[in-house]
Order: C-alpha cells, then sequence, then structure tokens
C-alpha cells in the first residue's frame, strides 16, 4: 500500500538532487574565453610578489618577485600590462601580462605610493612623498616627462576626468595641489582635512571630495573656484569612498559607523546611512552605480546592496552573507561583472564570487598578506602602443 507513495517520494528526491547537483556545478563550472583571449587577476603579496590567477583555469599560474613594499597596483586601460610603485626601492614597475615578467621598472623617487593614468593611457602620474614632487612618465617610452613640486608628504596624484589637471593630495600639509597636467605647474592649493588620502572627482571636473582615515569628517573642494566649499561630518572615520558613475552621490564607508552613508554631490549635503556589519571597509560599485558590494574585514564576508532602493540583497537564490575568507579587502569585478574577486588577507586567498547569483565559486592561495588587486583581459596579439 505504501509502494506508491514511497516512489513519488524516491522520485521526488531524485528529481530534487539532480536539479541541486545542475545548479551546483553550473555555478563552479569554468568561464570560457576565445583561444587567443586571457583572462587573470593579479595579487599583490607581503613578499614583494604579484601571484597572476588565471580566471578561466580558476588557479594561479605564476609567483613573480617584483620587489619589497607594492603598492597602488593598476591594470593599463589599453596595454597588456599591470602597474604600481616599490615605497622603498622609489620606482615604478611594469608588468608585461603575456610574458609573465616585469618589463620595467623607473626609478622616480623616494616613497612612492599609488599612480594614476592620464585619460588616453599615455600617461601614468605618480608622487613621491619623500622629495615632496610630482611626476609625469610616458609609458610608451618609459621615461619622465614632467615634474612638479608639491606640499608636504604627498601621497597621491588623481587625474580629473577632463584630463586637464592633476589634483595631488599632501598628507603632512593638508591640502589639495591642483595642478596642470601637461606641466604639473601648480595652480593652486586648497587647506582641506587634517592627513587627507583619498580624492574623488566628480564627472564634471567641477568638484573634488577629499577624505582623510583619521578624520570623521568630508572636504568639497570648489575646483572652478579652487576654493573650500565646505567640510561635512561623518559618523564614523571612512577607510574608502566611492562616487556614483553620474557623479550623483558618493558614498563613505566606514567601520566605525558599521556601514556607510549616502552624500549628495549636487547639494553637498550628508544623507542615508545603512548598516552593513561589523567592519565594512571596502567597496566595488558597478558600472552602471546599481549593485555596491562592501567587504567586511571583522565578519569574513561580502555584502551585496542594492544601492539605488537602499536594502542589502537577500532574495530568495541570490547568496547572503557571501563567506570571503579571513579578513577580506580590496575587491573587484571583471571586465563583463560576471564575476567578483575578493582578496582575503588574512587567510591569503582570492575569492571568486559568481555575481548572478552570489554563489563562492572557491578560493585560490595566492600568498602571504595579499593587498592590491587588479584584474586584465588581453589578447596573444595586442599590439602596444
Amino acid at each position: 500500500m505504501d509502494r506508491p507513495g514511497n516512489f513519488r517520494v524516491y522520485f521526488l528526491s531524485v528529481v530534487l538532487a539532480t536539479g541541486a547537483l545542475i545548479v551546483l556545478l553550473r555555478e563552479h563550472r569554468p568561464s570560457f574565453l576565445r583561444p587567443d583571449l586571457h583572462l587573470c587577476a593579479y595579487v599583490s603579496t607581503g613578499d614583494g610578489s604579484v601571484t597572476v590567477v588565471d580566471l578561466v583555469k580558476l588557479k594561479a599560474v605564476a609567483h613573480i618577485p617584483v620587489g619589497p613594499g607594492l603598492s597602488g597596483m593598476r591594470e593599463h586601460p589599453a596595454r597588456p600590462e599591470i602597474l604600481g610603485v616599490n615605497s622603498p626601492g622609489g620606482y615604478v614597475w611594469i608588468f608585461d601580462a603575456r610574458a609573465y615578467q616585469v618589463s620595467a621598472r623607473i626609478p622616480v623617487g623616494p616613497l612612492p605610493y599609488a599612480l594614476d593614468f592620464s585619460p588616453d593611457g599615455s600617461r601614468i602620474y605618480t608622487t613621491t612623498s619623500g622629495n615632496d614632487t610630482v611626476l609625469a612618465i610616458d609609458i610608451p617610452t618609459r621615461t619622465i616627462v614632467a615634474r612638479g613640486h608639491t606640499g608636504r608628504e604627498p601621497v597621491l596624484a588623481h587625474v580629473s576626468p577632463d584630463g586637464k589637471s592633476v589634483l595631488v593630495v599632501n598628507r603632512r600639509e593638508g591640502s589639495l595641489g591642483i595642478h596642470d597636467a601637461a606641466t604639473l605647474a601648480l595652480r593652486n592649493t586648497v587647506a582641506v582635512v587634517p592627513l587627507p588620502d583619498d580624492v574623488a572627482v566628480s564627472p564634471d571636473n567641477s568638484v573634488a571630495f577629499v577624505m582623510s582615515r583619521s578624520e570623521p569628517r568630508l572636504s568639497v573642494v570648489d575646483l572652478r573656484r579652487s576654493v573650500l566649499a565646505t567640510t561635512l561630518d561623518l559618523a564614523g572615520k571612512p577607510t574608502g569612498m566611492l562616487l556614483k558613475p553620474d557623479g550623483g552621490e558618493l558614498y563613505v564607508i566606514s567601520p566605525e559607523a558599521h556601514g556607510l552613508q549616502a552624500i549628495n554631490t549636487w547639494t553637498h549635503e550628508v544623507g542615508d546611512t545603512m548598516i552593513l556589519g561589523s567592519a565594512p571597509t571596502r567597496g566595488v560599485l558597478s558600472a552602471d552605480g546599481s549593485l555596491l558590494y562592501v567587504s567586511d574585514t571583522a565578519a569574513g564576508r561580502v555584502t551585496p546592496v542594492d544601492i539605488a532602493n537602499r536594502r542589502i540583497i537577500r532574495d530568495p537564490g541570490k547568496g547572503f552573507p557571501i563567506p570571503a575568507g579571513d579578513a577580506p579587502g580590496a575587491l573587484r569585478f571583471d571586465p563583463e561583472e560576471t564575476l567578483l574577486l575578493v582578496v582575503s588577507q588574512g587567510s591569503g586567498d582570492l575569492a571568486v564570487i559568481r555575481v548572478r547569483t552570489n554563489f563562492l565559486v572557491t578560493m585560490v592561495p595566492v600568498g602571504d598578506r595579499p593587498q592590491d588587486l587588479a584584474v586584465k583581459l588581453y589578447g596573444n596579439k595586442e599590439v602596444t602602443r
């Protein structure tokens, strides 16, 4: 009498198990590219190396020594190259993505920390905080083509969207220097929050936002008049800020505030506050500005946020919370925004998450104390100019 009922139970169990297996295999399947294309992540580690992770094979394929104190790593927007700085050695390094080797080391001066590209990718700009200098390097010739004097202890050079200005964050002086991008001559200096260390610029080049990880305040600089427009009070000391692609909102992340604050960039007013977790630290925005992922260093997870509707994504079928190893920090999308990549500093891994389902695909070991992250899609026959 129970056999038909048991058969239905067994049949349903098999169907559910098969469905679950299909979903699991689909999430763990590798990505596919044309044979002449390569997609890799590049992670700097505490031993002064760069680990190359093949994002199709989902495994580390190289661990290349570069030098101690690596920082400011960025992928070139057009060339198959990864660039960064070696702070103790005082040089900019260029990594050839196709050859898996460092192709150039360009001496720049004492204590560089970060770099930025001109809009056309022909130049990089960096600062040397040890001698208060900003420099421009021509990438094709690997030569320094301009120098400018800055305020005390410049830690960051940021190119304006129109490519006409280079904004230099002078940490010890507490100022923002506005330099001509072609000559690096100083146009103006604006006093900002003490010990500044990051800057974001509106798409129309009219406003700069300057933050300090030491201060629960944010400076708003009117770039057209070269004056301080206002100083905004924050809920806690920030660790990162993200400008919406259309420039309408700025999102400031703060572990002290356990979340983020949204700032209206037109009215310069602090708006909504979202509580996200224990210690939200870093974030990444989708290209359309609708989706935000925030790494939580203390909780070991990544929080997905529907930023337009100000809600944490907990939809059925969407992973939450997303595990990301021990002390996740820097995070990036791949070029198609199908994968989210998260550096786990404590466990020495790169977490690979599928964006469509917020599913953790795998954790790839990359080395001790990973820090920075870059992602590059390139071809075998790509021409460097």
